[in-house]
């Protein structure tokens, strides 16, 4: 009886063991970043457009660890590996880059394909063979090109200019169409119907060559660019030395910067000028650039425009592309430089601004320099800015029409006088205001390029 106890109790004990083995072990299992049930993740679109020279993309993730994968790729009735492997490292990420493969065992003239892409990650759940993802990508062969027609533009631009263009592009699976001009990327908005396009463009005051190109690329990345042929006329702007006096420095220089805190400490005199003149300036310029480079993604369906005419009877005192050179004293000896990217008007104190032609607010504050300062975009690309107002009579997100009364003229920012500074930019670039001053001109470089362009749109 005792021996036949003892059992009984050694089986009990032995069975607890268990039991609590069991529960520790599950829940180790359980909890344990090794036994992690989450399953790897494959990136890619459901639909990928392939010219079978650029290398198609697939991004692999795993919250724990990346173990290995596998892909095939299928005509409809063959099939290839085309890419495995396994990650010696424990890594989380990668991305794998796959070239169509060197073999006849696939149609070559097969424009629909699948890739069959399975991964699995480092975790010991599922028997220690880990969590496993697939997915099915189908894959569409496309070796064309997209066709670009020009169908009009501005005979002529001016070195700082404006011009405009208004082209077709023909592909089922265009990606992105752009114009290229040096470093600069003008996005065209959609003219009229789905495939044709109407952007202005700029050749920047400061830049010699101008080679202007539409780049429009596929989903496949089949890419075709073309020129658009311009004649071009060169224009030089004014140089000009300054004297930089001490009652300009410690009158309005000192003021901006005493209301700053970048530069309020700045003892030095020429120091504060210099941070002023050029550092606070490209700050303002760049809020400027950074407010006017939208374009609509609506389609457009007719943009017309008068000439700007924001000062009446107001006078020229400072033309826009001018280089400034300061100096202090001695005029050998340069102390501070900028160019000056507006068209400087002055008519009677605390002169009305008018818009001139409608559009909507997009700033409407201070901005440095330039003052008090709104800023109104008309569409397709183009802006205007109004600096140096005593007053301003609008709000950001406001919609002016043509005529509004939006400020008044004054003496805020590095204003010595009164005075309206007046710029236009296309798309964030400064341009020539005494473009769009002429009714001529506007005629001749917008309004007959868009009839021009119509004839053949409305005509298909």
């Amino acid at each position: 009886m005792r021996r036949r106890r003892g059992k009984r109790g050694k089986s009990k004990f032995l069975f607890i063991f268990l039991l609590l083995a069991i529960i520790v072990g599950g829940g180790y299992i359980y909890t344990a970043d090794e036994f992690e049930r989450e399953k790897p993740t494959i990136y890619s679109k459901q639909d990928l457009f392939w010219n079978k020279k650029e290398p198609l993309k697939v991004d692999l993730r795993d919250n724990f660890g990346l173990k290995s994968y596998k892909l095939i790729l299928s005509d409809g009735t063959n099939s290839v590996v085309i890419k495995e492997g396994k990650f010696v490292e424990k890594i989380k990420s990668t991305r794998l880059l796959i070239n169509y493969p060197k073999t006849d065992i696939l149609n070559s003239k097969a424009t629909k394909f699948k890739l069959f892409v399975s991964v699995t990650d480092s975790s010991m759940w599922n028997m220690f063979v880990g969590n496993s993802t697939e997915k099915v990508i189908k894959v569409n062969i496309d070796y064309k090109r997209p066709n670009i027609n020009v169908l009009s533009h501005s005979y002529s631009i001016t070195q700082g200019g404006s011009a405009l263009v208004v082209f077709q592009v023909q592909d089922t699976n265009l990606d992105n169409v752009y114009i290229k001009v040096g470093k600069d990327i003008f996005k065209p908005q959609s003219y009229k119907k789905d495939g044709y396009y109407a952007s202005l463009l700029v050749w920047r005051f400061n830049i010699d060559s101008f080679n202007p190109k539409i780049v429009a690329i596929d989903s496949a990345k089949n890419k075709r660019v073309i020129d658009i042929p311009f004649y071009l006329k060169k224009h030089r702007y004014k140089v000009s030395w300054i004297q930089a006096k001490d009652k300009f420095i410690d009158g309005k220089i000192t003021d901006l910067a005493s209301s700053n805190s970048d530069y309020a400490n700045i003892d030095d005199r020429l120091d504060r000028l210099k941070a002023i003149n050029e550092t606070m300036r490209l700050k303002n310029e760049d809020l400027i650039h950074s407010f006017s480079k939208s374009v609509s993604k609506d389609i457009l369906d007719v943009w017309k425009i008068k000439k700007f005419y924001p000062l009446k009877n107001g006078q020229r005192v400072a033309s826009y592309g001018s280089y400034r050179h300061y100096y202090y004293k001695d005029k050998e000896k340069e102390v501070s430089h900028s160019f000056h990217l507006g068209y400087d008007l002055a008519s009677t104190k605390m002169a009305s601004i008018r818009s001139s032609n409608s559009g909507k607010v997009v700033y409407a504050s201070d901005n440095g320099i330039y003052g008090q300062m709104p800023m109104i975009d008309h569409g397709l690309g183009l802006y205007s800015i109004y600096g140096h107002c005593s007053q301003i009579l609008v709000n950001e997100g406001d919609i002016v029409k043509a005529n509004d009364i939006i400020a008044k003229s004054g003496t805020s920012g590095l204003a010595l006088g009164d005075h309206l500074h007046f710029g236009i930019l296309v798309q964030g670039v400064e341009v020539r205001p005494v473009e769009w001053f002429d009714s001529s001109w506007i005629r001749k470089n917008i309004s007959n390029v868009f009839k021009e362009a119509d004839k053949i749109i409305l005509d298909k």
